[in-house]
């Protein structure tokens, strides 16, 4: 008599849920660390047991979901990988700079460069000498916030190696850092941690580009990155980060920075989606006169996931905030923007804007964005602005009328929508790399994208949304 096979149903099929919290802890518990970061390490332990697992009733992950997080078990070492043609997946045409490459959080000294400039300091962790050991020591963990994100509690449980620059007083970094972080495809799922230290003394100056790239197959690997930025008494720091892993990456980051008195931050961001991405960035200006201006820019496409979260600290009198963010949503992509301005009672004569402006390209295409003024002090100018708009026929028509293609006009006005910040950049090689990388999330068909790669095809404006 032949057996017949019992019908598999939903209900006797029997997934295990991974316990996300209880093994990542278990795991970073198990890896071999540095003694000299103990004390941030247990305090990165004892804020990861205390925050919960993020759910959709959490309102700092409403919009966002980790039920991936649950469904395989991320939690082993990566391996690293061939580095064969790596500098493919990272080099900037012709930007002079300092390099430092780290892949799947380990750092390659063979792809890296060393400065010899007077008053610089740019080591690892790892190499560190007595005194950088007692810098790091000062400053790491103590400007990252835990309270709102298990990630960045995770990140301080698991720090080990990471990258310190030091620019000492009236010191200007004379070329660009760029610290590469490059990721790739695993035999098994698993995670890779990286850190970044930032102090700039008194009348420093420094630019820093922090890139992350993954290889061109799909991801199994959860890069876990933390950025922590000291810039002293009238010191500036021109910051990028740019986001442009695969789109089956998964990426928690955050961006931590402490401002002094007449201190300067200026971030460029620009992320492209993944499978999960989720970017937080706090600036707490502690003291007067600080300025921090802020621009980003997310291109989520087909599946893909970008969630950006801002907290902008005015905790002294005399400070100056700008932030304006943009994002174009097409196909199914999910995107939340998330920006909060806070202002103390001591936060007199405070200056601060926030705009974010969001294009969809698709009815199925979403973006959850909620600017948020929270201000204690009654001698401050404040304002906050949101809009969610699609493509404008009549402007597509009058593009039509000129002998330019539907699909043509469509990226035409889109790239618009957002080339008023590409154009803002400063470094001018990032900036022409940018160009025909974002084109490239609109189309992989050079003749539609041959308008916007034109520098002189004089698309400037965000016109062209309604």
């Amino acid at each position: 008599m032949t057996e017949v096979a019992p019908l598999v149903t939903s209900e006797t099929v029997n997934v295990k849920k991974i316990d996300f919290s209880r093994d990542a802890l278990a795991f970073v518990k198990t890896q071999a660390h540095d003694a000299g970061l103990s004390e941030v390490r247990e305090s990165g332990y004892a804020a990861f047991e205390s925050l919960p697992f993020p759910t959709r009733k959490t309102e700092e992950w409403k919009y966002t979901s980790l039920h991936a997080l649950t469904q395989q078990d991320y939690n082993q070492a990566a391996q690293n990988f061939d580095l064969e043609d790596a500098s493919d997946l990272y080099v900037i045409e012709d930007l002079d700079a300092y390099r430092l490459v780290f892949v799947n959080g380990v750092f390659v000294e063979e792809l890296s460069d060393s400065i010899s400039q007077a008053g610089i300091e740019l080591t690892t962790f790892s190499q560190a000498n007595d005194k950088q050991r007692d810098l790091i020591a000062e400053y790491i963990g103590n400007i990252a916030e835990t309270r709102r994100n298990l990630f960045t509690a995770l990140n301080n449980a698991a720090v080990e190696e990471g990258v310190l620059l030091h620019v000492s007083k009236n010191i200007q970094l004379e070329k660009p850092l760029q610290i590469v972080h490059i990721v790739s495809q695993q035999e098994q799922a698993s995670t890779a941690f990286g850190r970044c230290l930032l102090v700039l003394e008194s009348l420093a100056e420094a630019t820093v580009i922090e890139q992350f790239v993954s290889t061109n197959e799909s991801q199994n690997l959860l890069l876990n990155q933390t950025t922590e930025i000291k810039i002293g008494d009238g010191a500036k720091l021109n910051h990028y980060r740019l986001h442009t892993e695969d789109e089956t990456s998964l990426h928690f980051g955050g961006v931590y920075v402490d401002l002094n008195r007449d201190s300067q931050f200026e971030s460029y961001q620009v992320a492209l989606g993944g499978k999960i991405k989720r970017f937080d960035v706090l600036v707490n200006h502690n003291q007067a006169g600080s300025h921090c201006e802020m621009k980003g820019v997310y291109l989520p496409k087909n599946d893909q996931h970008v969630d950006i979260h801002s907290y902008i600290e005015h905790i002294s009198a005399n400070c100056t905030t700008d932030e304006t963010y943009r994002g174009i949503m097409a196909d199914r992509s999910k995107a939340v923007f998330n920006g909060r301005i806070h202002i103390h009672p001591d936060a007199q004569k405070s200056y601060a804007n926030l705009s974010n402006k969001n294009l969809l390209l698709s009815n199925k295409a979403q973006i959850n964005s909620k600017p948020e003024l929270e201000i204690y002090a009654d001698d401050v100018r404040c304002a906050h602005g949101v809009t969610v708009a699609q493509l404008d026929d009549k402007a597509c028509f009058y593009l039509q009328s000129r002998g330019i293609s539907r699909p043509e006009a469509e990226i035409m006005l889109s790239f618009a929508f957002i080339n008023e910040l590409l154009e803002s950049i400063p470094l001018e090689p990032l900036r022409k790399n940018l160009r025909p990388l974002l084109a490239q999330q609109f189309s992989s068909n050079q003749d539609l994208t041959q308008h916007i790669l034109d520098e002189d095809s004089g698309v400037h404006s965000e016109e062209g949304a309604s």
